[in-house]
């Protein structure tokens, strides 16, 4: 079964995992995939992923983090661009995300990255979503 939008696909089952309380979750691998996870490791979101190696696919698994009173790091995701409306923001438009208390993800030409990084380096690009 393919899936129109694997972004929205991997952030609905991070979201799925967490208010289940599940201390990790299984996600189909991409290169996307992988960035994504890495920029909500480093910063903080996520405890670690690691990447599995399966018979058919290889998997990303990812650990979740919970704070005081087990509740979640991750109050929100938001995928802002969809294959159906792709949203480019130039550097000058990139959003701040409750304040500065969330992060944007965008894919510029330098890579994925989160927001504020792309404001220093003076690139725009695809705004993929929203994390607070």
């Amino acid at each position: 079964m393919t899936i129109s939008d694997p972004i929205a696909d991997m952030l609905t089952r991070i979201r799925n995992a967490i208010m289940a309380r599940h201390d990790s979750v299984l996600i189909p691998t991409s290169r996307m995939k992988l960035s994504i996870a890495s920029i909500l490791r480093e910063e903080g979101f996520i405890n670690d992923y690691e990447v599995l190696r399966g018979k058919p696919h290889r998997v990303i698994k990812i650990y979740l983090k919970y704070g005081d009173k087990n509740q979640s790091v991750l109050s929100g995701l938001e995928r802002v661009s969809k294959p159906g409306l792709r949203v480019h923001v130039q550097r000058k438009e990139i959003p701040r995300v409750y304040g500065g208390l969330g992060i944007a993800i965008l894919s510029t030409s330098k890579g994925v990255m989160i927001g504020q990084q792309a404001w220093r380096q003076g690139v725009g690009g695809e705004l993929l979503c929203n994390v607070w």
